[in-house]
């Protein structure tokens, strides 16, 4: 597996080009991944999505950005620290397990076995 140092301009406090506001914690993955021209951790992305499920699913709550509430920059920062963390410590054997859990992922693999 190739490895991709986490950026360094998290360090810095003021940035010249934040990431634009952003609606969804996952929005906010993906404007990262563009970005940095890098994937994020399959954990992190987990854990952005849970994080926009537990804002709830109504349309009223997901039409508001969460850059309103909290600075771009900081979400960003936060998102690297996750991102640091599981690149480091995450088994891959807890990430296969995961990956076998999941029903997306064994969608994909039968219909592989099927072809």
């Amino acid at each position: 597996m190739k490895k991709i140092p986490i950026p360094e301009p998290i360090l810095v406090p003021i940035r010249v080009s934040p990431i634009p506001s952003f609606i969804t914690w996952q929005r906010l993955g993906e404007s990262m991944k563009q970005k940095y021209e890098q994937p994020l951790h399959y954990l992190t992305q987990i854990l952005l999505k849970q994080w926009d499920e537990s804002r709830g699913n109504n349309e009223v709550m997901m039409k508001k950005p969460i850059g309103n509430v909290i600075d771009p920059s900081k979400a960003e920062a936060s998102v690297w620290v996750i991102e640091q963390f599981n690149r480091q410590f995450v088994s891959h054997l807890y990430i296969a397990e995961l990956w076998i859990s999941d029903p997306n992922y064994r969608h994909f693999v039968d219909g592989l076995q099927n072809y």
